[in-house]
């Protein structure tokens, strides 16, 4: 089966991320931690030292198998270098407290390239501690982008980051348990019959964004009042038993047995799962949408060897295998002619290759300040004790 990892590692439970809220971090802020990546920058060893050292999500790669060179060893054998791969990322805040010190005091975090979710990708390239990619370096990246994560707010020229995948959240159910699947997130809350068979997400802009979204309320542009209305009805469907957790991947787990029957749940995972009976639907009021973001910290040492790893997955062919693999949304234009020699069926995806009129139903989260930042995932956290 394929393993996927939007939250947690699957199997986890809450006890990675137990106490690791940014409700609790350290402000983005503070004076003393803010960095200019002009002055913050180590020397690039690339040509001389052929090593590059990544951190990702787990098993968000192709593997090597007998039959099948994955994408990764292509790479090394095609520029001649040692990728040091980790799959160290198993939650975007756990991982800040990994590095935020290192960030902060400009001073190495002994890796080229880390991979974090949009929000957090806008928070650290707003610190200066991510350096900007050379555009002649990165050809592939400024051709073969496709539209809808051309130009975020938050780095609208993609000078700082370059998206790995991209995905969708809305609502998964088990047919094998469930006939009649809420449609919107306001049944998934309310429906007696599924009182205690459902859960939600640890992450808190996926929950609260299809919440918002339910009270016909745009997450991407919210009022302070309407992000109190949306919390009172998460408070209210936990008080009154309807929700059985909050989780991570391990919803998969419980979904599959039957512990839950409907949950909010990322496209991949369900896409990707073997079980005939899980399903994805996008909820009436739509649904949510994020990237993941190849990212260079300040103080790499191997930066032109990172913008040829992202070149590399800029080519569609290689962009390909890789969707084809952990079925995600491909970044890369011309992805989904390659995937007709690779994969036929997966063309006609729309979890791998949305249409127009399948992106017209996603929406992103609001940028945050950093006081709303603590306000908001406090909150949160006080609800769904995460």
């Amino acid at each position: 089966m394929r393993i996927t990892r939007r939250g947690l590692l699957k199997g986890a439970g809450g006890a990675a991320f137990a106490g690791v809220s940014l409700g609790v971090l350290p402000a983005f802020s503070t004076p003393d931690r803010q960095q200019d990546p002009a002055t913050c920058r180590g020397q690039d060893r690339s040509a001389t030292d052929k090593h590059f050292v990544i951190s990702n999500w787990p098993e968000y790669i192709d593997p090597d198998t007998k039959h099948y060179t994955s994408t990764m060893t292509q790479f090394e054998k095609h520029f001649g270098v040692t990728v040091d791969y980790s799959s160290d990322i198993n939650d975007n805040v756990q991982f800040f407290s990994k590095v935020v010190n290192q960030l902060g005091s400009c001073s190495s975090t002994k890796r080229d390239m880390f991979v974090l979710t949009d929000w957090m990708a806008a928070r650290m390239i707003q610190m200066g501690w991510i350096q900007p990619m050379d555009p002649a370096r990165v050809p592939n990246l400024h051709k073969n982008i496709i539209s809808s994560l051309r130009a975020p707010d938050w780095d609208p020229e993609r000078k700082y980051s370059a998206p790995w995948q991209a995905g969708f959240t809305g609502i998964g159910y088990n047919k094998k348990y469930l006939k009649d699947p809420p449609r919107t997130i306001t049944e998934l809350l309310t429906r007696s019959d599924l009182k205690g068979r459902i859960s939600l997400l640890t992450e808190m802009r996926d929950t609260m964004g299809l919440i918002m979204l339910s009270e016909g309320i745009d997450p991407e542009r919210f009022t302070a009042a309407e992000w109190s209305r949306s919390m009172e009805v998460l408070e209210r469907a936990k008080s009154s038993g309807q929700v059985r957790a909050f989780q991570g991947n391990e919803y998969l787990d419980d979904l599959v047995s039957g512990n839950i029957v409907a949950c909010l749940a990322w496209a991949g995972d369900v896409a990707a799962s073997e079980d005939e009976n899980l399903a994805f639907l996008v909820p009436e009021d739509g649904m949510m949408i994020w990237s993941d973001n190849m990212l260079i910290p300040n103080l790499a040492e191997h930066k032109a060897t990172a913008e040829d790893w992202v070149n590399w997955y800029y080519d569609p062919y290689q962009a390909a295998l890789l969707a084809d693999y952990n079925w995600y949304v491909s970044p890369v234009e011309g992805a989904k002619e390659q995937m007709a020699r690779i994969d036929p069926e997966a063309v006609h995806n729309p979890l791998i290759f949305p249409t127009e009129d399948y992106l017209k139903q996603t929406h992103l989260f609001m940028a945050l300040q950093e006081y709303q930042i603590r306000d908001y995932e406090g909150d949160f956290a006080h609800v769904s004790g995460v």
